[in-house]
């Protein structure tokens, strides 16, 4: 008896071995990818510094004056005078915010006998719809 109970703890042991063995393994592999990827956000990190930097090279008002002041001929560029400016309040609204429109059944809209016309408003504009 005690030889069956040696063999089986044995093989409980080397199972358990085999367990950690994989288990360790697999962390391992598991801290390379994130090595890999901490090493890719880093170059992604630099790469947005570097492009930043040009940015920066690129949009800066002497150089663009110069480069003005070069193409002028061909490009006839003109300072946008003020007037053509937008305020926000004069934008037109957002999809999100135009309300639904109005559905009039077909059965309601027999029953009525004549639309009422809405009293006409200078600020309205003709917009070619048949009432």
């Amino acid at each position: 008896m005690l030889r069956t109970f040696d063999v089986i703890l044995i093989g409980v042991m080397t199972a358990a071995a085999a367990a950690t063995y994989t288990i360790k393994h697999r962390a391992e592999l598991k801290l390379e990818d994130v090595h890999k990827l901490e090493a890719e956000i880093k170059l992604e990190k630099d790469t947005i510094d570097l492009l930043k930097a040009d940015w920066a090279l690129l949009s800066q008002p002497n150089r663009l004056e110069s480069l003005v002041n070069t193409y002028n001929g061909e490009l006839q560029l003109q300072p946008t005078p003020s007037t053509s400016l937008v305020r926000p309040t004069e934008l037109p609204m957002l999809k999100s915010q135009v309300p639904p429109p109005e559905v009039v059944e077909a059965k309601a809209a027999k029953k009525a006998k004549a639309p009422a016309k809405p009293a006409k408003d200078d600020d309205d504009m003709a917009t070619g719809a048949i009432e």
